[in-house]
């Protein structure tokens, strides 16, 4: 391996001898010069430092001056800027020309090499240092993944597996990569069989139920409207947890997080049933008893989500025993996005305003179909970083940037997430048979009793029955649904896609965060 590699350039050279002899010793090579000519001519003609240390204070060209003129050719070049000075307008100009790190004189030897280390060795040092913490609790990861945990116990093992992807994402260690992976594999494998044990029961709404699709809005949002403040319950389609925690360093700018939990998306975990659950706050089968006219079954024409406002009028009404003014904004298009914009401050006058936002979701669906975007979005880590990107850049973003001027409560949180499915299942089933990669609903459905969970009565799920034969599938694992015909081709088209419907950690442990405006 080189060595690192420093230019120093201070006027007072002679005088930093025994630093100089101290990095040495620790295998640094160091360029010195006495000006900021020079320094600046040993850049053009070497142009191989690694980091450079700058005296702030020297004849003819200032620190400052000699800083500006490296950044013209060598703007990624590391500069440290070491002065007697401690005026904060300098310090501040320092800091806006993009230095890596200021110093004060005298600098000692352990001051330097903190420096260096930070800045040579940090990717290095927290990729080591991440790569030990996780090998220290990977086991204990496994044993909770193994221990039999409750709904609370399996939202703890997956905020913890999200931390570590993060984290791991960050320091880019592939190998821990795969090891966490091979982990979070094994947790989505334990979670469908706790899932396919409980499901029914849950759906009961018994004390050892979590908080499910269609008491959502009864629980987490309905319970925590005030009089004192507008709310905004912003529902973004497909958001994971994961995602939110991508985004989270942008709301807080100007939020508050006051309460962050999560609830449990029903089966199928798909638009038409979640997202109608939460807004109706009732189960599936319910809403086409209650809303037989509403209620569209997979095989029905029409949009499958085109009463959400109608149902979400019934629940408030149904709910809340005092006056609300309420309001709704389904946001599918730029057009929908401007409007937003243009009339945020207007839809704080309601007690509630409900915004959902399906860009997330579009973006799944994109990444399918595009080859361009299954380059962007590999893998989770991309999948973050689009997301990031997407939101910072939006017209949402711009529309609770103007509400954050204002006293609101803000109640973020989705229908479902998504997972990358890697291995296929065969079923076959008739021509009536849905389309859907992660569930299935139709009849004479034959299928690998152990990749699913299934429901030869709908109504044990709280489902519609299409059918009176109907039999409703759900994917375990990362596992998608094949047909036998031209099995190797969709097998090939859809393996490493991020698809919904289906039981696992991704899909069904979704984030709802309650926050208010600084």
């Amino acid at each position: 391996m080189d060595k690192i590699k420093i230019l120093w350039a201070d006027d007072e050279i002679d005088l930093l001898k025994p630093q100089i002899l101290f990095l040495e010793k620790k295998d640094y090579e160091v360029v010195t010069v006495t000006n900021g000519h020079d320094a600046i001519e040993e850049c053009e003609t070497i142009n191989d430092f690694d980091v450079v240390f700058l005296d702030e204070s020297m004849p003819g060209l200032t620190g400052l001056e000699t800083l500006s003129k490296i950044k013209e050719n060598n703007p990624l070049l590391p500069v440290v800027m070491i002065t007697k000075n401690e005026a904060e307008d300098i310090m501040e100009e320092a800091i806006g020309s993009q230095i890596s790190d200021y110093l004060i004189k005298p600098v000692n030897p352990n001051q330097i090499l903190l420096t260096l280390k930070k800045i040579i060795d940090n990717k290095r040092l927290v990729r080591e240092k991440t790569t030990s913490d996780y090998q220290q609790e990977f086991r204990m990861l496994s044993m909770d993944i193994n221990s039999g945990p409750d709904f609370k116990g399996w939202v703890d093992v997956y905020r913890k597996l999200i931390n570590w992807e993060i984290k791991i994402d960050d320091s880019e260690s592939v190998e821990m990569g795969d090891i966490l992976s091979t982990q979070k594999s094994e947790a989505n494998s334990e979670f469908s069989r706790y899932v396919a044990k409980n499901y029914e029961k849950w759906i009961n709404e018994t004390a050892e139920s979590p908080v499910m699709s269609h008491n959502l809005m009864r629980r987490k949002v309905l319970t925590k409207l005030s009089d004192e403040r507008p709310t905004i319950m912003l529902l973004l389609d497909n958001l994971r947890y994961d995602q939110w925690r991508a985004i989270e360093p942008i709301v807080s700018e100007l939020f508050r997080v006051e309460e962050e939990s999560t609830f449990y998306s029903i089966l199928p975990t798909a638009t038409q049933y979640s997202r109608n659950a939460i807004f109706a706050g009732m189960m599936p089968a319910d809403i086409e008893n209650a809303f037989p006219k509403l209620w569209k079954n997979d095989t029905d024409e029409g949009g499958k989500n085109n009463y959400e406002s109608d149902f979400l009028m019934e629940q408030v009404k149904r709910t809340v025993r005092k006056p609300l003014k309420v309001d709704y904004k389904k946001v599918t298009r730029v057009a929908h996005a401007k409007d937003l914009l243009d009339n945020i401050i207007n839809y704080l006058n309601n007690d509630l305003m409900v915004i959902v936002y399906n860009f997330i979701d579009m973006l799944s669906h994109a990444r399918t179909e595009m080859e361009v975007l299954k380059e962007l979005v590999g893998d989770e880590k991309a999948y973050r970083s689009l997301t990031r990107s997407w939101f910072l850049n939006s017209q949402l973003w711009a529309a609770l940037q103007k509400a954050a001027e204002r006293d609101v409560q803000l109640i973020i949180t989705t229908d479902h997430g998504t997972i990358r499915v890697n291995t296929p299942s065969r079923v076959v089933g008739d021509r009536d048979t849905t389309t859907n990669l992660r569930y299935k609903v139709g009849r004479n459905l034959q299928y690998e009793k152990k990749d699913v969970l299934d429901f030869r009565n709908p109504g044990d799920a709280g489902l519609p029955r299409p059918n009176v034969s109907s039999t409703f599938i759900f994917a375990k694992d990362d596992k998608f649904f094949l047909y036998p015909n031209n099995y190797n081709h969709y097998n090939n088209y859809y393996k490493n896609t991020f698809q919904h419907g289906g039981i696992s950690l991704e899909e069904m442990i979704c984030p709802v965060i309650r926050l208010t405006s600084k």
